[in-house]
């Protein structure tokens, strides 16, 4: 997929239907070591926090990304046409402990313009992030009860903010 920088001023998404409807790859690891595995996420942000562009991602803690998120201190969001919806199914539903599910959903990763970890060539988006802060989610803070009906094993995500170092996408997400 042609994809050319985007500034990050000139950054344009849907953001609830980019996450809710559209999902994103979350990869986490070292392109050049070989070593990173991937998911697919549907729950997150973009904004701006301590003056920075950031995207926020939450992973439970018995995802195999969360090593590789534990591990690395860089991460992507790779966000794809429509046809790939069979791929990302995959690999939101396959755990990296268990084979090359990367191989098997079809996907080319490739090295990242900046961040270590790698992007996907089928991808029309790739928002690369430096992590920059992380906390554990607390029940005791749910301030809606219905909440917690995420969480019958009570497997609380990590969230993890990543600064924006990088994007580049099709025409659609820039102005």
């Amino acid at each position: 997929m042609i994809r050319q920088p985007i500034a990050i001023d000139a950054f344009r998404v849907r953001a609830r239907h980019i996450w809710h409807k559209g999902w994103f790859l979350l990869t986490c690891g070292d392109f050049a070591a070989g070593h990173f595995n991937t998911m697919t996420v549907s729950w997150g942000s973009f904004g701006n926090l301590w003056d920075k562009p950031f995207a926020q991602v939450v992973v439970r803690p018995g995802r195999y990304t969360y090593e590789f998120m534990e591990r690395y201190g860089t991460f992507t969001l790779c966000a794809f046409p429509a046809k790939y919806r069979k791929a990302l199914d995959l690999l939101g539903s396959k755990s990296g402990r268990d084979g090359d599910k990367i191989a098997e959903a079809g996907l080319t990763p490739q090295a990242s313009t900046i961040v270590a970890a790698p992007s996907f060539f089928e991808a029309e988006l790739a928002v690369e992030c430096r992590k920059i802060y992380w906390q554990d989610l607390d029940p005791s803070h749910f301030v809606d009860p219905a909440i917690l009906a995420n969480y019958p094993r009570e497997d609380y995500h990590r969230v993890y903010y990543g600064q924006i170092v990088a994007i580049a996408g099709s025409d659609q997400y820039h102005t």
